[in-house]
């Protein structure tokens, strides 16, 4: 049976076109994989905690070592890092909030980013070990992709190419706060997703 792990973000609930076009696409690969898995993980409404100096503390002590606190911190990568490696497809809904992806997100990768896990340092630079395909749904308020601005589609990708996450396709709906245009984005979007599935 196929896995879709859904990864959102977005603080603006049903109202957040990142999300929209994202549930899109899980009705389209639903229609492609009906006895197929999906699993939610919404970094929005169960945010997980920042990294601190406890956090990295936990990371850098070894397992035998690990104060029961220690334990429950690392923990909590470690299940998020299981439900990634378990998943055969992924698909992350990212809005822009002040030029980047929301902060939620970002502890998310803080969490699932693991030496000799997800990744390894090589003589030739760091080799990513997770090996699996991505989709990129994001949304922003005016049209940023591709300038100086956009610290977010690039920030994704490269993180995810860090961890050996391959992203397949990215969907943008650019414009959300500038009336007709960004409405064209949206349907264009959507109809994108339709097409490559």
């Amino acid at each position: 049976m196929a896995t879709l792990l859904r990864i959102d973000s977005s603080a603006s609930g049903d109202n957040s076109k990142s999300r929209q076009l994202t549930n899109e696409f899980v009705e389209a690969w639903l229609a492609k994989n009906p006895n197929g898995e999906v699993i939610v993980r919404d970094v929005n409404a169960e945010p997980l905690p920042h990294l601190t100096s406890e956090t990295l503390g936990a990371l850098f002590t070894p397992a035998e070592e690990r104060s029961p606190e220690q334990q429950a911190i690392v923990a909590i990568g470690d299940g998020l890092i299981e439900e990634l490696e378990a998943a055969d497809v992924i698909a992350i809904s990212a809005p822009m909030y002040n030029f980047g992806i929301p902060s939620t997100l970002k502890s998310y990768f803080d969490y699932i980013a693991r030496a000799g896990r997800t990744f390894k340092y090589t003589e030739n630079g760091p080799v990513g070990l997770v090996n699996k395909d991505a989709y990129l749904f994001v949304a922003s308020g005016s049209f940023l992709a591709e300038t100086a601005m956009d610290h977010q589609v690039p920030y994704l990708k490269t993180f995810l190419a860090f961890i050996g996450v391959n992203v397949k396709e990215t969907f943008i709906a650019g414009g959300q706060a500038l009336g007709e245009a960004g409405a064209d984005a949206f349907i264009k979007a959507k109809s994108d997703i339709a097409a490559a599935l």
